[in-house]
């Protein structure tokens, strides 16, 4: 009896190298959530930054970006078997940073999922690329973790039936948090999967983005109706799920233009623009000055249409 029951654990801790310790958590009548730790990628959290959502429909689950790993995706699927044993025939990604996609492969090597996704993914990656979010993992968890290609790019609104489940992947059309971002709306189930659009409870990281398209893509989001908000990062799913990144993009634009104006140069601009008002959320210190900075060099020959 005792050799079973090592023999078990041992089982189990060769299939789950780093245990994710992940709950589901239902944020509507057929939509549950992993939510992402609001911190930056560390082998101490493998990578587990952004959130991943399985939809329901009658026959399978429909998942929103697959998350940090091959053993991320193996754990979120097994802790959903609890819930109903369906199979993921269809995962969709909402942009190119790997955090929300790093866990493709195990649902194309378990369910040979079909992938959607923006062109960006396949353009900057390929099976021989090093990947950021994969170097922080730990030796068995990188181990299975591996680039698959998206096999239809997303580049026109794209209404999917799926058992019944209407389900709309609409591209932004504009730089917003990438050059080529995706969200994805449940107009009968009013639920709205932002990707990285919308992020709370933390600052938004800006590197490959825009604030003016930001602004227009929220504006988007803004423009359905929905009840139900699931940022890129961030646990509020309620009305006022995007109003932080409206305010923080909103005053961004608003504080490093009135600061063009009064002659601030690139050198003194985040001194000027501090955005004090988020001081207290997650990545503050180690994201704002670069947004402050990125914004400066965006809108400094920046005029309004």
């Amino acid at each position: 009896m005792f050799k079973k029951i090592l023999l078990s654990l041992l089982l189990s801790i060769y299939a789950f190298a780093f245990d994710y310790n992940l709950k589901p958590i239902k944020v509507s009548s057929d939509v549950w959530c992993f939510f992402g730790k609001l911190e930056a990628p560390t082998k101490e959290n493998g990578g587990f930054m952004s959130n991943s959502c399985y939809i329901k429909t009658a026959k399978s689950y429909v998942l929103i970006d697959s998350g940090a790993s091959y053993d991320f995706a193996n754990q979120a699927y097994k802790a959903m078997e609890k819930i109903e044993k369906l199979p993921v025939n269809t995962v969709i990604t909402t942009h190119a940073h790997d955090d929300h996609w790093l866990g493709n492969n195990f649902y194309k090597e378990k369910f040979n999922a079909k992938i959607y996704g923006p062109a960006l993914i396949n353009k900057e990656f390929n099976a021989n690329s090093e990947i950021r979010g994969v170097k922080i993992l730990s030796e068995e968890n990188k181990k299975n973790t591996k680039f698959v290609a998206v096999d239809e790019i997303i580049n026109e609104t794209k209404t999917l039936n799926i058992d019944g489940k209407e389900i709309i992947v609409i591209p932004t059309g504009v730089k917003a948090h990438t050059s080529d971002d995706l969200f994805v709306y449940l107009p009968n189930d009013k639920v709205l999967f932002s990707g990285d659009i919308v992020m709370n409870g933390r600052v938004t990281s800006n590197r490959d983005g825009s604030v003016i398209g930001s602004l227009k893509a929220l504006e988007m989001i803004n423009s359905k109706k929905w009840d139900v908000l699931v940022p890129g990062h961030g646990i509020d799913t309620s009305k006022t799920a995007a109003d932080e990144t409206i305010k923080y993009f909103t005053l961004l634009k608003q504080r490093v233009l009135e600061a063009i104006e009064n002659e601030v140069t690139g050198n003194d601009i985040t001194k000027i623009v501090t955005m004090e008002e988020f001081k207290n959320k997650a990545l503050y210190d180690e994201l704002n000055s670069k947004n402050v900075f990125d914004a400066f060099r965006e809108l400094e020959f920046y005029e309004e249409n």
